[in-house]
C-alpha cells in the first residue's frame, strides 16, 4: 500500500539522501518537499531541493517555508557539517528550469491536508516551524493528517542525549517552541531521534559499495557524503555517518524496523536545556505534571540497523536500474 507524504526538510546532506530514499521507493509517494532553514539558509534549502527535483524528475512540488524560528533568535545555517550551500562541496546549478510552489509552506501543508482528509502523513526532518505554523493557523489539521513522524530529538536512550548541546538534538534546537507544540498536539506523531537514529552508521565501505552499484544515483550520494564524511572524522571521529533523516523515511516504508515507547513529550524551551526532549513513559500521577494533560506520542528506543541499512541500499540501487 502506497503511503501519500508530504517531506518537510531543510536540505542537507542527509536530506538529500532522504529525499532521493522517499522518491525512489515504490510504497511512498512524494507529494511535496516543503522547506524549512536549518542546515542550510531558507533560500539555499529551497534551491537544492528545486535542484534534486529537476535532477531526478520528482512529480513533488517544492515549496518554500519559514526562514528562522517563532520565538528564539536563529541559530544560523549549519555550515560546519553540511558546507556553505548545504551540499558539502557540491554546488547546484544557480539557474533551474522548475519553480517552487508560490504558497508559503504552512499553507501548503493546510491546503493539502484539507484536500486529502486522513491520507497524508508527515514527515519532518528539520526544524518544525512549519509544522507549529500549519497547527497555529489550522488547529483543525490534527484531525486531517494520517500521521506525523518527526526525525529530532534525543532522549537518552542508547546513552544519545543530544549533539549540539549536551541534551539537545539540532532539528529541535533550532526551533523548542515549535517542537513542543508538535509534539503536544492531539495528532499521531511517531519521534525518530538521536537515540534510534545513531545506532545506524552509513560507513566508508557501505558508501563506496553504494557508489560502485547504484549507478549515477550512488555516484551522487557518494559525492555529496564527502563533506559529510569528513566532518564525522575530524570532529565525531567515526568512519562514517550516522542515518539520521534516511531513518524517517524507513519508518514509513516499514516500521517493524522500530521498536517505539509511548508517553506525552515536552521540550525545554529556553535555559542551558533549551531544545531538550523529554518523555513521560510511567503511569504514575504526579502531584505536579505539566505531561499529565498532553498527548501520548511515540519515541523510538531501538532499531533492526541491519535490515534498515539494506533497506536503504537496496531501494537506491533498484531505483538506478530503473532510470
Amino acid at each position: 500500500m502506497t503511503t501519500k507524504i508530504i517531506l518537510d526538510t531543510d536540505p542537507g546532506i542527509d536530506d538529500a539522501m532522504a529525499i532521493i530514499f522517499a522518491e525512489a521507493h515504490s510504497e511512498i509517494e512524494l507529494k511535496a518537499i516543503t522547506c524549512v532553514y536549518g542546515n542550510a539558509t531558507i533560500d539555499n534549502a529551497t534551491h537544492n531541493a528545486l535542484f534534486l527535483k529537476q535532477k531526478y524528475g520528482l512529480q513533488a512540488d517544492v515549496v518554500k517555508g519559514a526562514a528562522k524560528p517563532m520565538v528564539r533568535p536563529s541559530v544560523g545555517a549549519t555550515v560546519v557539517v553540511h558546507g556553505e550551500s548545504g551540499l558539502g562541496d557540491f554546488q547546484a546549478p544557480d539557474e533551474l528550469s522548475v519553480a517552487a510552489d508560490p504558497r508559503p509552506a504552512y499553507q501548503y501543508i493546510i491546503d493539502a491536508l484539507r484536500a486529502e482528509p486522513g491520507e497524508i502523513t508527515l514527515v519532518a526532518v528539520g526544524p518544525l516551524t512549519n509544522l507549529a505554523l500549519a497547527l497555529e493557523a489550522a488547529p483543525e489539521i490534527v484531525t486531517l493528517v494520517k500521521e506525523v513522524v518527526v526525525m529530532g530529538g534525543a532522549f537518552g536512550v542508547n546513552d544519545h542525549r543530544g549533539n549540539v548541546t549536551p541534551y539537545a538534538e539540532a532539528n529541535i534546537h533550532d526551533d523548542p517552541h515549535a517542537a513542543d507544540m508538535v509534539f503536544g498536539a492531539s495528532w499521531p506523531v511517531v519521534i525518530i531521534g538521536l537515540d534510534v537514529t545513531e545506532q545506524s552508521f552509513f560507513t566508508k565501505d557501505y558508501l563506496d559499495r553504494l557508489r560502485d552499484d547504484a549507478g549515477e544515483v550512488g555516484q551522487f550520494i557518494w559525492d555529496i557524503s564527502r563533506y559529510y564524511l569528513k566532518f564525522y572524522s575530524e570532529k565525531v571521529g567515526l568512519e562514517g555517518c550516522h542515518v539520521h533523516d534516511p531513518s524517517a523515511i524507513a519508518y514509513v516504508i516499514d516500521p517493524s524496523l522500530f521498536t517505539l515507547r509511548e508517553g506525552p513529550v515536552r521540550v525545554v524551551t529556553d535555559g542551558p536545556a533549551e531544545g531538550m526532549t523529554i518523555q513521560k513513559f510511567d503511569k504514575r500521577k504526579y502531584m505536579h505534571d505539566e505531561w499529565q494533560s498532553h498527548e501520548s506520542q511515540r519515541v523510538g528506543i531501538s532499531v533492526e540497523d541491519e535490515r534498515l541499512l539494506s533497506l536503504y541500499r537496496q531501494t537506491i540501487i533498484d531505483y538506478s536500474q530503473k532510470r
